[in-house]
């Protein structure tokens, strides 16, 4: 099994603001549902709760939220208390790709913590202000793959997709 992480990332390391998303690039939107379809999505409480209700639970994927609150519950969903505990649920139920979907501190223990084989970054080329960021991957992380799309008249900026595997020590 392969644990990965997917993500849309400013210039400045930006990935949110106020809980919310701070772009809107309906590929990338596109991009991110047909790569984690029928696939376990692990993502932490706020960041769950960030989405409009009428997507969630995210259709056609099995929601996994990790919360030290042991009393949540969310109607079609698992709830877990650590992301170790989510990632067995996945392996327990054969999948072969789970993807760590965020927030920002799910990212980062993930990250910190080694837990992370591949990871599908949408590099969005601009600044902006926000007040959650994606760690900066370290020199472990190869580049495997990248495709640049340029901004039109429904996506304000250029955007890459970024695909990258952890390098054997």
């Amino acid at each position: 099994m392969k644990v990965s992480l997917i993500v849309a990332v400013s210039e400045n390391q930006v990935i949110g603001k106020n809980n919310d998303l701070v772009w809107h690039l309906p590929e990338d939107m596109k991009f991110f549902k047909k790569t984690t379809e029928a696939h376990f999505v692990i993502m932490g409480r706020k960041n769950f709760e960030s989405i409009p209700h009428k997507y969630r639970p995210l259709p056609n994927r099995t929601n996994v939220i990790v919360t030290r609150q042991s009393s949540y519950e969310a109607e079609g969903c698992i709830v877990v208390s650590s992301i170790i505990e989510a990632i067995e649920k996945a392996k327990e139920a054969g999948d072969t790709e789970p993807f760590i979907i965020g927030g920002g501190e799910i990212y980062r223990h993930a990250l910190e913590n080694d837990l992370i084989d591949r990871v599908y970054l949408t590099r969005v080329h601009e600044n902006f202000d926000g007040d959650t960021f994606f760690p900066k991957l370290g020199t472990e992380w190869k580049l495997i793959s990248s495709k640049k799309k340029h901004a039109d008249d429904k996506h304000f900026c250029d955007f890459t997709y970024e695909i990258y595997e952890k390098e054997a020590l």
